[in-house]
């Protein structure tokens, strides 16, 4: 019986097992691989509680985003509309308007709640 993961000895314990389940050929819907689905949800709420990841910095996220799609700062200036405003926003002297959040959030996926906060 799978049981909530209350410590680090179940959660490593939980860890192991999903482990183990990911090397076999699992059919779907098996017991085994409900195993796994159940055991990947409890361990992934157990991380969310016990090791949250801050989430990053607008600029950092911008320009972790450019580099991860291969993208320029130039096609950064198409997206924001400014080509001039770039730099300041890169540099952090000039704050993103709503609808440059907008933009960023719809072109580049960057989630609104990274880019809204304070820098």
């Amino acid at each position: 019986m799978i049981k909530p993961i209350k410590n680090n000895a179940q959660y490593e314990f939980s860890l192991s097992r999903i482990y183990t389940l990911m090397q076999k050929d699992l059919k779907v819907n098996s017991p085994e691989s409900d195993e796994l689905e159940i055991l990947s949800i409890l361990v992934k709420e157990y991380e969310n509680v016990h090791f949250p990841m801050p989430k990053p910095k607008p600029l950092e996220a911008i320009k972790f985003r450019l580099e991860q799609k291969g993208m320029t700062e130039s096609e950064l200036s198409e997206i924001l509309g400014h080509r001039s405003r770039k730099s300041e926003i890169l540099s952090g002297k000039r704050k993103l308007s709503l609808a440059m959040i907008r933009k960023l959030n719809e072109i580049l996926n960057i989630p609104a709640e990274v880019l809204i906060q304070a820098y």
